[in-house]
């Protein structure tokens, strides 16, 4: 009599592990698939509602039993073969709303797949579905179409934002894979208030077409989120490269490894120079408050860990001007309303064809109050041009204290702050962004990662993040990943466990 075959483990499950279950005949895509759309019914729609998903894919299933069918004729069709990805519901996919978190679009169904869909497609992936945002692409998560999402470490507090629905849906294993966007800091903090790992790229590694807030807009990138590094990397290897639809991408050409895998290595810490900032520059960041020490804590056990690790430390290092210049940070003033006629002139019935129109809408009147004015067009050029000077002169300090002391990286908290509370986001004076540092998007062209440090007093998540010159997002992997084999801070949220 043959032996029973455990069940697979789904939390905590890596690409690896789901990839050596479908080798065995432990696991098909289809099971897998079913189990994370079950957990999806279980814990974010009922339990603890975490209400991470918008909208679940319909054809999820079918698409899984058709990779099954492919890897019993001729294995496996790509790196990604059979890996659940949930989507910030700010990227196109074929047969399903991009709502933008908003009643404004809930019915919009775009013609086309973005080309990171496309692409993850080919690589075997599976969309599973779509996830809340901060409203209209920014800012916490909160939306008229959904509500709030709830942290599942502390289900009062938020996700961070404004990829909030993808950190909580990877964190809470409804899904082994996510992918944000980052303007501010929507990626880093998300991520570090979840738990898991996130990225945004140096601008023009990833392209953004058929994603919203893209093309002529620079700050914001698409990325990848997971649970592990390595997942991280093997997700970025099928989304990155060269598109002409999104021209920042040239930026990018010739600077995209064969494989960003190739960068993970246990001993990447031993001998690198890693320079230690620690000037406060988060969003409304309060550096006397028990809450800003707590996050300092967990910081300051994790440069100890960086030395044990092998790391040459800098610290702490200085950068010239730093808040000074970071508060010249403005909007191109033409830029956002661009970018909004590409981004829906993909698609031959655009739901509105401009801002304007869509702020004239009736619907209008129930977008979140902190999202409103993400629909309205910056004029001042003479604020943008200060911003453009800002940004030169603070990527040559950057740089200078960089080449000064020889650093491969520079590390700092990835958010000040701990995960702020629901009702203070929902509420008037709607707490928003605390405590987000936003250096490398201020930058634009330069990589940061951001990896889970361990837990504050209040058993709260943290993080560090590597921050590196232009194109060298390889070596901040390494470095992250590094990090992460040295300490295993991650540990899953009991919500949802």
């Amino acid at each position: 009599m043959g032996q029973a075959t455990a069940p697979f483990q789904i939390l905590e499950a890596t690409i690896g592990s789901i990839h050596s279950a479908f080798k065995s005949g432990q696991l098909t895509c289809r099971q897998l698939v079913q189990t994370y759309i079950d957990r999806i019914d279980a814990l974010d729609k009922a339990g603890p509602v975490i209400n991470s998903i918008i909208a679940v894919s319909s054809t999820a299933l079918a698409e899984a039993a058709r990779l099954d069918d492919a890897y019993r004729s001729s294995g496996p069709i790509g790196p990604l073969h059979g890996i659940p990805v949930i989507l910030k519901d700010q990227i196109d996919a074929q047969g399903m709303a991009t709502t933008l978190g908003s009643v404004l679009f809930k019915n919009f169904y775009p013609d086309k797949d973005a080309f990171i869909v496309e692409k993850m497609r080919h690589a075997g992936a599976v969309i599973l579905g779509k996830a809340t945002l901060g409203e209209l692409g920014g800012g916490d998560t909160h939306g008229s179409l959904f509500g709030s999402t709830k942290n599942p470490y502390a289900l009062e507090r938020t996700v961070g934002g404004s990829s909030g629905g993808s950190a909580a849906s990877v964190s809470a294993n409804l899904a082994a894979l996510g992918v944000g966007q980052e303007g501010l800091a929507s990626i880093r903090r998300p991520s570090t208030w979840n738990s898991i790992v996130g990225m945004r790229t140096t601008a023009g590694i990833v392209s953004r077409a058929g994603s919203y807030s893209g093309w002529p807009q620079k700050a914001g990138t698409l990325g990848p989120m997971a649970r592990t590094v390595k997942d991280l990397t093997l997700l970025l290897d099928a989304i990155a490269g060269y598109d002409s639809e999104d021209p920042l991408t040239a930026r990018g050409f010739g600077h995209i490894p064969e494989s960003f895998t190739a960068f993970l290595d246990k001993d990447g810490l031993r001998g690198a120079r890693i320079g230690i900032l620690r000037e406060p520059m988060g969003y409304n960041s309060e550096p006397d408050s028990d809450d800003f020490k707590q996050v300092g804590e967990v910081f300051d056990r994790a440069v100890g860990e960086l030395k044990a690790g092998g790391a040459e430390l800098v610290d702490p290092i200085v950068i010239p001007k730093l808040n000074q210049l970071l508060a010249r940070r403005a909007d191109n003033p033409t830029a956002g309303e661009e970018a909004f006629r590409i981004y829906y002139g993909r698609n031959s019935h655009p739901p509105f064809k401009s801002r304007a129109e869509a702020m004239a809408s009736p619907e209008f009147a129930k977008v979140f109050p902190g999202a409103k004015n993400r629909l309205k067009t910056a004029s001042d050029a003479a604020k943008y041009y200060e911003y453009l000077i800002a940004c030169d002169e603070l990527m040559t300090n950057v740089l200078k204290v960089m080449a000064d002391n020889r650093l491969d990286a520079i590390v700092h908290k990835s958010v000040e702050h701990q995960p702020t509370l629901i009702r203070d986001g929902v509420n008037p004076p709607h707490v928003n962004h605390r405590g987000a540092p936003h250096l490398n998007t201020f930058l634009i062209f330069v990589p940061t990662i951001a990896v889970p440090a361990g837990f504050t007093r209040d058993g709260l998540p943290a993080g560090i993040s590597f921050l590196g010159r232009p194109y060298t997002d390889g070596q901040m992997i390494s470095l992250a990943y590094a990090y992460e084999q040295a300490t295993h801070h991650r540990r899953p949220p009991a919500s949802t466990s």
